[in-house]
């Protein structure tokens, strides 16, 4: 009986190291995983931020590539992308945002210290829209295709390098590019 005691931490041991290599020959083990990919973009809900119009569905099924934003005042990564995001809007790629759970008077503040890269922004103050697109966490986000196709989700800042190594080849590999 003890043997078989003994014999019990190995086990568990042997299965947890199994389980971690299994979940490590994804593509991408630290990417988090999408299930709107290749599929039209989910349901766009969204409230005013302060007298500008939000987008609505059909502006994602407009022509070209575009981008879905989530951010927040209070977000310090969302900071950290919001040059990113600045340049992308200034080469005419649309951006458009979902201010996340956020008081409208700080991040208008946010838009008017750093500048408004978004096409077209709204507000989703309880994460409704947020919770049907699987958003984790801010800032996230989403590269879709001319006729509102999901092709990307970007967790975490969109910086430069995410540009170069993903977005752009997940951008060509659907036949598009960026103007």
């Amino acid at each position: 009986m003890r043997k078989l005691l003994l014999f019990f931490p190995i086990l568990f041991f042997a299965i947890f190291v199994a389980l971690a290599f299994v979940g490590m020959q994804r593509d991408d083990p630290i990417a988090l995983p999408s299930t709107s990919i290749g599929q039209t973009a989910p349901l766009v809900q969204l409230q005013r931020l302060e007298g500008n119009k939000p987008f609505a569905q059909s502006d994602l099924a407009a022509a070209g590539v575009k981008l879905v934003n989530f951010w927040a005042s209070w977000c310090a990564p969302c900071r950290a992308e919001h040059p990113t995001l600045m340049d992308l809007s200034q080469k005419g790629i649309p951006v458009y945002g979902v201010n996340y759970k956020d008081d409208p008077a700080k991040a208008l503040a946010f838009l008017q210290e750093l500048g408004n890269p978004y096409t077209l922004s709204g507000t989703d103050p309880d994460a409704k829209m947020a919770l049907d697109w699987g958003v984790y966490g801010l800032p996230e986000t989403f590269i879709l295709g001319p006729d509102g196709t999901v092709l990307l989700r970007v967790t975490g800042p969109l910086t430069q390098r995410n540009l170069v190594t993903r977005v752009l080849p997940a951008v060509k590999a659907a036949g598009l590019s960026f103007p």
